[in-house]
């Protein structure tokens, strides 16, 4: 690192050298990590949820072209099963991507493995273009997930030891806005995609939606010219002379409990959002009124239905930005259960019209979803600087794997809506959990300058 660049970093998440009060105060190295993150988190969630919005008529087509089946029929049972072994897969390489990249992320420094993970996901969600079976479209989930969850243990690193320690909660808000947006970015992309195939009166293609997921590789370029990295994982690095934490550290004594307690409420709350964010759009197009609905017109109004989600989500993440600044970040995330366990609860008990689902009550469980926008900033801190992204990643990933298997097990739930109902019981789960969990020090943690 050149001293320039060390006089110009201002290392506001462990290290202040002076006040930040207003953006205007922040340095260019702040700036840059700042974007840098935020639209590593916009490509992440484009490229996550292309396939939730096309799974059903794409593997229903690849089954068909295959012979499996006769006709290429998105409700056939055979396209639910292999579609959320897809989805299971995808979890489950989230998951790993997020221990593994997070390790690269502490070994190698933020920027760098910033920079790899969204290499890995635009990579392969642009090959899931040429998929030509179910197995093949599998893999290429598998792989682009790697890049995902690893972008999301170390933006949120790179974050929280670049920006200030009092704006966490506002800066969980707007990174996790760009995977909202991202996600919206998705919802045009099928939703323009269906609207030109219904104007021009041409077959109806899911596929092309991944070639879409490409643009994120040419953000790579940007991101090792212009982000240096973090002053305090230098300090770290340094102080450390060669002897970093390894994964086993995470449940060394003083580190352990937190470590547990973090994955607790990770896996309860991601799997049960998983099988909503899965489930529900399948759930809306089995319902009997639409049924005789066109294939795109229906398409659409899955497209909307999700798009009205994740746009109220975004609400959701500065009102849980705005919870924890006022109860703590452990309060704010048992709040935000509570919310969620009550939003699944009605919108699942009883068998509901499309109306209601649509413009009320998918939106109400979108809102609470803002409970993982702190997860980005709470979790790296309870960790020490050279364990931060593998410690976040790890207990944040660990519950895609436990969502996985409640994806695929939800797949030989009959009715949707009962399956959707009973992941809703998770969040109490978290809830409680969530109580236990410790608030980060205004300083940095507390295992940081101590042997491992």
């Amino acid at each position: 690192m050149t001293t320039s660049q060390k006089t110009e970093t201002i290392s506001a998440g462990d290290t202040p050298q002076r006040e930040v009060k207003r953006l205007r105060d922040l340095s260019p190295q702040q700036w840059k990590s700042g974007i840098a993150a935020w639209l590593g988190w916009l490509f992440d969630g484009l490229d996550m949820h292309l396939y939730t919005l096309i799974a059903a008529p794409f593997v229903a087509q690849l089954l068909f072209h295959s012979g499996a089946l006769d006709v290429a029929n998105p409700a056939d049972p055979l396209v639910k099963t292999k579609s959320s072994m897809i989805q299971a897969a995808f979890l489950i390489g989230w998951a790993l991507g997020g221990g593994f990249f997070g390790r690269i992320g502490d070994l190698l420094g933020r920027s760098r493995a910033l920079s790899l993970t969204i290499l890995t996901y635009a990579a392969f969600t642009g090959l899931s273009f040429f998929a030509q079976t179910w197995w093949q479209l599998m893999i290429f989930r598998f792989l682009a997930a790697l890049g995902i969850g690893g972008e999301w243990a170390v933006g949120s690193a790179l974050l929280s030891e670049t920006w200030p320690k009092k704006w966490r909660p506002w800066i969980a808000a707007v990174l996790q806005c760009g995977v909202n947006f991202g996600v919206l970015l998705a919802c045009v992309t099928v939703f323009c995609l269906a609207s030109i195939t219904s104007a021009l009166k041409v077959t109806y293609q899911p596929r092309w939606v991944f070639l879409v997921g490409i643009l994120p590789a040419l953000l790579v370029f940007w991101i090792r010219r212009k982000v240096p990295e973090p002053e305090a994982w230098h300090t770290a690095k340094a102080n450390a002379r060669g002897a970093e934490p390894g994964i086993a550290q995470l449940f060394a004594p003083g580190i352990r409990r937190t470590t547990l307690l973090t994955m607790i409420v990770c896996a309860c709350s991601l799997t049960a959002w998983w099988a909503f964010m899965f489930w529900h759009a399948q759930h809306l197009r089995n319902l009997d009124e639409l049924k005789s609905w066109p294939v795109q017109q229906r398409e659409k109004l899955v497209s909307s239905a999700f798009f009205i989600v994740i746009g109220v989500s975004v609400f959701g993440n500065f009102f849980c930005g705005w919870l924890a600044r006022r109860f703590g970040y452990r309060r704010s995330v048992a709040i935000m259960c509570l919310g969620f366990f009550i939003a699944m609860t009605g919108t699942f008990a009883w068998p509901r019209g499309h109306e209601e689902l649509v413009y009320f009550w998918f939106p109400l469980v979108g809102f609470f979803s803002g409970v993982f926008s702190i997860f980005t900033m709470y979790l790296p801190p309870l960790f020490p600087t050279l364990l931060r992204t593998t410690g976040a990643g790890f207990c944040f990933n660990i519950g895609r794997i436990a969502a996985a298997f409640g994806t695929a097990y939800s797949a030989h739930v009959r009715d949707i809506r009962h399956a959707l109902l009973y992941a809703g019981f998770l969040f109490p789960i978290a809830l409680i959990t969530a109580l236990f969990l410790p608030e980060p020090d205004d300083e940095p943690a507390p295992a940081d300058d101590r042997e491992p």
